[in-house]
């Protein structure tokens, strides 16, 4: 049962490719309709996360992380908000370190494995007082993020966090590094660089002398900017540590809530071992589905609504989940 074997996607013949998937979403989608309240709370380090919320006054949220060089304002975020507030969730999507506009405070940013800054936006907002069930929605490296943390931890009963969905995840972030690395994906990776460029330069001019960007242009892929930068910032020996340390995968088997990942089989940011068919085989909890198409965050459907079907089924799967826990209760199981 973890494997799902039988999904209902079926894109337009125009975008049954995974680059069209991936990119048309990206360039092209206009979602409106989302109001943010944005909060900032301090991190232990002295450092910021900005929060945006979107509520409708129910007492379940969803909180959603976003991806690599993303933000609150991605349509893939702002999609999947508009589609949890239509039916009665409130939203949190959280901004990773320097990804609200604003550079952040201290030498380290973000990363694959950065599981206590979603810790900390969690304890916000169970603290709040306000919500009786948490799902966390993650995408992409908010996905590894997000199966990073419900895997390296034990919930326990009281906890308010029931569900999970993870969409496009590279759980395995060694495998991904070099895929993203074959040249026909170098546009992404041409643009990921440069935006990733600003940030640094960014830092440069925030702590000047601790950090350079000298020679930036020689780096080409994922692992020869981690080697340099990710790595040294966040304490890791190399790209190759922190690919093992931060990638999803090896927690997977600990996940003890009812989590649903989604891979499309033609996404070309993800190698094989970023479809964890043995661990989701090996854990009742964990529920691996493997569209034939869909891209990278794509999943694209056309109707009155404006809705993707990822965004359906993410909200299938939270309401499903929550009657058959409604159903146990009842039944005094």
């Amino acid at each position: 049962m973890p494997i799902v074997h039988k999904t209902n996607y079926s894109p337009h013949r125009l975008f049954s490719n995974g680059h069209a998937q991936t990119i048309f979403p990206a360039l092209f989608r206009r979602v409106g309709e989302i109001e943010y309240r944005r909060q900032r709370i301090f991190t232990p380090d002295g450092d910021f996360l900005d929060l945006d919320w979107s509520c409708v006054g129910s007492n379940r949220l969803a909180i959603l992380s976003h991806g690599l060089e993303g933000n609150s304002r991605r349509p893939y975020i702002v999609g999947m908000a508009r589609v949890l507030n239509r039916n009665n969730w409130d939203v949190l999507a959280w901004n990773f370190r320097g990804c609200s506009g604003e550079a952040n405070r201290t030498f380290r940013f973000y990363h694959s494995g950065a599981t206590e800054d979603l810790h900390a936006v969690i304890s916000c907002a169970e603290t709040c007082g306000e919500y009786h069930q948490i799902a966390l929605i993650g995408f992409s490296m908010g996905g590894n993020m997000t199966l990073k943390y419900l895997g390296e931890r034990s919930l326990g009963p009281r906890s308010l966090i029931k569900k999970a969905v993870a969409i496009s995840v590279p759980c395995d972030l060694l495998s991904g590094a070099i895929k993203m690395a074959a040249p026909v994906n170098a546009i992404y990776m041409i643009r990921f660089l440069r935006s990733l460029h600003r940030k640094i330069e960014l830092k440069t001019r925030i702590m000047p002398g601790r950090i350079s960007t000298s020679g930036y242009s020689s780096i080409k892929t994922f692992k020869q900017f981690d080697d340099r930068y990710t790595a040294p910032l966040h304490g890791f020996k190399s790209a190759e540590d922190y690919y093992r340390k931060a990638s999803c995968r090896q927690f997977l088997r600990d996940i003890e809530i009812p989590t649903l990942l989604v891979n499309a089989q033609d996404d070309p940011f993800l190698d094989r071992p970023c479809y964890p068919i043995e661990e989701a085989n090996d854990n009742p909890h964990l529920f691996l589905e493997m569209p034939k198409f869909g891209g990278h965050v794509g999943f694209m459907e056309f109707n009155p609504l404006g809705e993707y079907w990822s965004e359906r089924r993410a909200l299938d799967f939270l309401d499903d989940q929550l009657r058959s826990e409604d159903e146990r209760k009842e039944s005094g199981i």
